[in-house]
């Protein structure tokens, strides 16, 4: 499904920002000259009940251990890209959005986000970006709150 028509579905304002193709999350917000912090990255985590998104900023990394206490699951690790080509099929390797609700998944995002009133995120493909309101994205996604985020 598309990104857009799905937040257009859900009558969320957001703005679709295209730019140059760039394949990390850090270049992202240098092309897009947003902080580091507005930008989100979504990383696949492969649970014992399945499968979970994290949602962190561009700037981190997941702490694996972190991660594990908020959802409760010792066995939690990094999915390969193989498992994110299958269950992200509508997106490019890399490009995956912060919903894991559109794939029937359970959403993680670190505390530190939700003090920005925008993220940045990418839209499906490396040379499309969503700008959209912080407070929207939780009010559509319900995202399980946890502190796993790591300054790199």
């Amino acid at each position: 499904m598309r990104l857009d028509q799905w937040l257009n579905d859900h009558h969320v304002r957001f703005d679709r920002l295209h730019h140059d193709p760039v394949y990390t999350a850090s270049r992202l917000a240098q092309t897009l000259h947003v902080p580091g912090r507005a930008v989100v990255k979504t990383v696949l985590l492969r649970t014992g009940e399945g499968y979970a998104v994290a949602v962190l900023p561009a700037d981190c990394r997941v702490d694996l251990e972190q991660a594990r206490r908020c959802l409760d699951d010792d066995g939690t690790e990094l999915a390969s890209e193989a498992e994110i080509q299958r269950l992200f099929p509508d997106c490019e390797l890399g490009a995956v959005p912060p919903f894991g609700s559109l794939y029937h998944l359970r959403t993680l995002v670190d505390q530190a986000l939700t003090r920005d009133e925008e993220i940045v995120f990418d839209g499906q493909s490396h040379d499309e970006a969503i700008r959209m309101a912080y407070r929207d994205y939780e009010t559509l996604e319900h995202p399980t709150r946890g502190q796993f985020a790591c300054h790199t």
